[in-house]
C-alpha cells in the first residue's frame, strides 16, 4: 500500500526558509516520478516542482532559484528546500507521485499526501 505523509510545514515571515519532507512508503521509489503542488484558499492546485526517475528536475517559474527538490533515497524521502519565500507561496502543499512519469499533468499522480500547510506572513 502505497503511502505519502508530508510535514516541515509551518508559519514562517517573507525571505524565511522551509523545508518540506514526503515520506514514502510501498512502492520502489526510486522507480516512481515525484512533485509537490500546491494549493492557496480560493486557487485551484498548481505544481511547483517534479524530479523524475532519472532524477531530472523540474520547476514552475515562480520558485526558480528558490525552490530545491531532492530525493534521499536511503530513507526513501521527498524534500522541497524553499529559501526566500514569498506571502505569494502560502498555500497547502501535497506531494504526490506515480510510475508513469505524467509531468505536470496532475490527474496523472495515483498517490497524494495528506498536504501540510505552508504560511508566510509579510
Amino acid at each position: 500500500q502505497v503511502q505519502l505523509v508530508e510535514s516541515g510545514g509551518g508559519s514562517v515571515q517573507a525571505g524565511g526558509s522551509l523545508r518540506l519532507s514526503c515520506a514514502a512508503s510501498g512502492y520502489t521509489f526510486s522507480r516512481y516520478c515525484m512533485g509537490w503542488f500546491r494549493q492557496a484558499p480560493g486557487k485551484e492546485r498548481e505544481g511547483v516542482s517534479l524530479i523524475a526517475s532519472d532524477g531530472s528536475t523540474s520547476y514552475a517559474d515562480s520558485v526558480k532559484g528558490r525552490f530545491t527538490i531532492s530525493k534521499d533515497y536511503a530513507k526513501n524521502t521527498l524534500y522541497l528546500q524553499m529559501n526566500s519565500l514569498k506571502p505569494e507561496d502560502s498555500g497547502m502543499y501535497y506531494c504526490a507521485a506515480d510510475v508513469a512519469c505524467m509531468g505536470w499533468i496532475q490527474y496523472g499522480y495515483a498517490y497524494w499526501g495528506q498536504g501540510t500547510q505552508v504560511t508566510v506572513s509579510s
